[in-house]
């Protein structure tokens, strides 16, 4: 007996997704006066399109890009030992080689329980020490077991527990669109 998902609902199609987006670039805009201070940085898999997605609506906005780095926590998670036996690390990277002084946005497409998060902070403090991080993400689904909260969401959706969000982007998936899944029991 095991479980599978089944679709419940679409909650952004692409159309949605390209709007919530661009609305998130802005609050990130008004929030820091500007682009020139930040660095994005997507933490690995899904928030690395979404720090794509925004530096590209950053750059239409302020008329210059926005530097971009891609973050790998797999060696600080709270539950590497029941993710895989022999987990792959990736490539981490960050402009310029430094985040020091610097403000990072750390981008993720869903925000849960805030073990990620507090991963990537870990991850961060290993590289130096930024002037300040914010964090950006697609989905605030709620179920938090840390106290870590967005300064910037895209859309907040109440969920349980045996609900699942799924988030595509066309880099990564061919198409964009955001998915509430349901966990049924297989007979």
């Amino acid at each position: 007996m095991g479980t599978n998902l089944k679709p419940k609902k679409s909650l952004l199609d692409g159309k949605q997704m390209e709007r919530v987006i661009r609305r998130m670039a802005n609050q990130l805009v008004e929030r820091n006066r500007g682009s020139k201070e930040l660095v994005l940085v997507g933490i690995r898999t899904r928030g690395v399109p979404l720090a794509e997605l925004l530096a590209a609506d950053l750059e239409r906005l302020e008329g210059h890009s926005v530097p971009l780095g891609i973050l790998d926590i797999t060696l600080y998670r709270d539950d590497l030992s029941t993710i895989a036996p022999q987990p792959v690390v990736r490539e981490t990277s960050f402009p310029d080689g430094s985040i020091d002084g610097r403000v990072l946005v750390l981008c993720d497409d869903v925000l849960y329980t805030g073990r990620t998060i507090r991963a990537a902070l870990d991850a961060l403090i290993d590289f130096g020490r930024p002037r300040a991080v914010q964090l950006a993400v697609l989905i605030d689904r709620g179920h938090r077991e840390l106290p870590i909260q967005a300064d910037v969401v895209g859309r907040t959706v109440a969920t349980s527990g045996d609900e699942v969000i799924e988030v595509r982007f066309a880099a990564t998936d061919g198409d964009d669109g955001v998915d509430l899944l349901e966990r049924v029991e297989a007979s």
